[in-house]
């Protein structure tokens, strides 16, 4: 595979992976803190080197984007390749098997372009925990900038940790809960794009953002953990969508798009058909309107951000 030239930009997130997984495998998780963080946590700092073109132009392609559109920038929805290492480290200590956590989605506010060619400025900081006893919220903070504009992009991550357990303290049994229905495309949707996404399309993401994990990319393990096969990540599904309203709402302008805030409703198992619906400032990623949807998102258009190919004055 072509995009396989990529892996050797992905040290820092194999490595924090490799991390993850011996602190599961030492069984450091749990019981590494005596109790609770303090919330929110220290906040971790970075300056990473600029990301090369060839990197940027394969990863746009890839996930349906026009790299002519991002001319002198670098597309806001490629942090999670950048800020995936510093939010990993945020979460050293937090007494959770993190072997275990599921991305439950992400929100991103774009007040700045991101210039291609320069350093960027990275922080991370665990913001928040929301444990109910059956599962861990872990709320993190990523924001992206340079010297100049430092919160350029604010990325919040939500990982879902699965516990097992009972809400409460397990005194008393707790009440029964209504199933909750997944969400749907709504019928009234507009559909903007549809994909045919390939087998290996998350192995291809893996060689473009660095996130290995084995789920994505290698089907007995995947099926291991009760999959049919590889699901897609979260984030590539979610850059598919941007991507997507761009082209089919936006006439092309990478500049618009404020904020996007999704969830990852169900996994995305490998190959897949689907399709991109809009319903006023609601966005779906699902199998068609009534059918099921795997991402569901909000978003928010304003006039165009100035990049430094389109006016802006550096």
């Amino acid at each position: 595979m072509a995009l396989m030239k990529h892996v050797v930009w992905q040290g820092p997130v194999v490595a924090s992976l490799v991390r993850t997984a011996a602190r599961a495998a030492l069984g450091r998780d749990r019981g590494a803190a005596a109790g609770p963080p303090a919330l929110p946590g220290p906040e971790v700092r970075k300056t990473i080197r600029p990301r090369p073109a060839s990197l940027v132009r394969d990863y746009v392609r890839h996930v349906g984007g026009d790299p002519a559109a991002y001319r002198g920038v670098v597309p806001a929805h490629m942090w999670p390749q950048w800020g995936f290492p510093l939010a990993a480290r945020t979460l050293a200590g937090v007494p959770y098997p993190l072997a275990r956590v599921l991305n439950g989605g992400c929100r991103m506010e774009i007040r700045a372009p991101l210039p291609a060619g320069e350093p960027l400025e990275v922080s991370a900081r665990l913001e928040d925990i929301d444990d109910d006893g059956r599962r861990a919220v872990l709320h993190q903070r990523v924001v992206t900038g340079t010297r100049d504009v430092p919160e350029a992009v604010v990325g919040h991550l939500y990982a879902i940790v699965p516990l097992g357990g009972k809400p409460g303290d397990g005194a008393q049994p707790p009440a029964p809960r209504p199933k909750k229905d997944k969400p749907r495309v709504p019928e009234t949707a507009q559909e903007l794009a549809y994909w045919h996404i390939p087998a290996d399309a998350g192995l291809a993401f893996a060689a473009l953002t660095g996130d290995f994990n084995p789920v994505h990319w290698l089907r007995p393990y995947a099926k291991a953990f009760g999959f049919r096969s590889t699901i897609l990540h979260g984030f590539s599904t979610m850059a598919r969508a941007i991507e997507g309203i761009h082209r089919g709402l936006l006439a092309g302008d990478v500049t618009r798009l404020r904020a996007f805030d999704c969830k990852f409703t169900r996994p995305l198992v490998l190959p897949a058909r689907v399709g991109l619906y809009v319903d006023g400032d609601a966005a779906y990623v699902g199998d068609a309107p009534g059918g099921a949807a795997y991402l569901t998102a909000t978003f928010t258009v304003g006039d165009p951000i100035p990049t430094p190919t389109n006016g802006a004055k550096r």
